[in-house]
């Protein structure tokens, strides 16, 4: 069975970007960045694979999830396919049509797609964000992976906008690379 995986960038104190949904803060290089690529290449959107010469194939996913706001970073400069390397699912109840042929809609019953989606054959989905999708997902969730930069921002978007009742969670894996980013593993414990 495939997991649904929550991979995101977060400040120190938990958000994953500026109240007006910017995340031009989290450092684009570093010692941590050649990892991340490695391990999860299928992160960098499609415009981006190019210029970075980024041609390894999927390691851990092969769908993507994104919220409106989400998918409306990369519309509003003229991307509608991000990530033509995934298959691409937008879950939206505000978004009337399609907004590219190969990105699906789902403007209801996600939590009942997203089981049919991890029953299906293939690799785990990444639930790129963001926080309020997390929120209503939050029972679908199998694994939450952090990428945890040394800023504290104070306000903005959290991991999960929503009430999610309080979950214990179980550290399954951890790196900390030496100017204090952190790749943070969980399980939740149930």
């Amino acid at each position: 069975m495939r997991l649904l995986v929550y991979l995101v960038a977060c400040t120190l104190d938990g958000y994953i970007a500026g109240l007006d949904g910017s995340f031009d803060f989290f450092p684009l290089e570093g010692p941590h960045i050649a990892d991340l690529i490695t391990e999860f290449p299928e992160m960098i959107p499609g415009h981006l694979r190019e210029p970075l010469s980024i041609t390894a194939e999927n390691q851990r996913f092969d769908t993507v999830l994104m919220g409106r706001a989400t998918y409306e970073i990369g519309q509003g400069v003229g991307i509608t396919s991000p990530y033509p390397h995934l298959r691409q699912i937008l879950i939206s109840s505000s978004t009337n049509s399609q907004p590219d042929p190969a990105v699906e809609v789902i403007a209801d019953g996600a939590a009942a797609r997203i089981r049919s989606l991890k029953a299906e054959p293939g690799k785990d989905i990444w639930l790129c964000g963001g926080g309020q999708l997390a929120a209503s997902l939050v029972d679908e969730i199998d694994e939450l992976i952090l990428k945890v930069n040394p800023i504290l921002l104070g306000s903005g978007i959290p991991l999960f906008a929503g009430p999610i009742g309080p979950r214990a969670v179980n550290l399954t894996g951890h790196k900390i690379y030496p100017h204090g980013f952190g790749l943070l593993r969980y399980g939740w414990r149930r």
